[in-house]
């Protein structure tokens, strides 16, 4: 997985930048305020990258609080990562979490390519979820230590979902997703997002007989390997 990436901004246009990295230029869709996203300009970008059956997507962020909240929309029905990235367009995420605190649509009403079910259905799904105190210092432009992010619990739930989506973008259902990634977990795979991906793989690839896995898969999974 690529979970960051910097470099001088080759070109630039509305939502996307392509930076250059050891002689190859990278295609990155950004939110549209993302600060310094110019020609010449230096960024480093906290990045996603989504998997689709005919297409690899990049998606960065200035911020980890942009990249943690982009990670929870996608698991929001009817949201896929274009909207999302609409949603951090328009929103801070300390925005995102006081309108999903208060259960209020409106501010998603904002975003182009949302309509009001959408909208709605952001804003219920995502109550609960967001905390807009931990996005305060980040959003008024704290670059580095980001004291309250999620590098817990909050931070292994937002590594789950893009797991869970990469496995969506690959055909399988979202529920058989979600399982392999959970029972993955479960049999003790790697908790970072590449390792999990191919612990998920395997799983989804091997037979399961009577829901028991054998000790050499187990011990596979614990590697992030697979199964043949």
């Amino acid at each position: 997985m690529i979970s960051s990436i910097r470099g001088e901004v080759l070109s630039a246009g509305a939502g996307w930048v392509v930076i250059a990295v050891g002689g190859m230029g990278f295609r990155v869709e950004i939110p549209t305020r993302t600060p310094n996203a110019h020609v010449d300009a230096y960024l480093e970008l906290h990045t996603q990258l989504v998997v689709r059956e005919d297409s690899l997507t990049l998606f960065g962020f200035a911020t980890s609080a942009e990249l943690e909240v982009f990670g929870i929309l996608l698991g929001v029905s009817g949201v896929g990562p274009r909207s999302a990235l609409g949603v951090l367009s328009e929103l801070t995420p300390a925005q995102v979490a006081q309108a999903a605190a208060s259960e209020d649509e409106k501010p998603f009403r904002k975003v182009s390519g949302i309509g009001p079910k959408t909208a709605k259905l952001i804003a219920v799904q995502l109550a609960g979820k967001l905390d807009p105190r931990m996005f305060g210092a980040e959003d008024r432009g704290a670059a580095g230590g980001h004291a309250a992010s999620g590098q817990g619990s909050e931070g292994d739930l937002v590594s789950k979902a893009i797991v869970t989506q990469g496995l969506i973008g690959l055909g399988y259902a979202e529920s058989q997703a979600a399982d392999a990634v959970q029972d993955a977990l479960d049999a003790g795979a790697p908790e970072d997002q590449a390792g999990l991906l191919r612990a998920a793989l395997a799983l989804l690839q091997t037979p399961r007989l009577g829901g028991a896995r054998s000790s050499s898969t187990n011990s596979s999974l614990k590697q992030g390997g697979s199964t043949r």
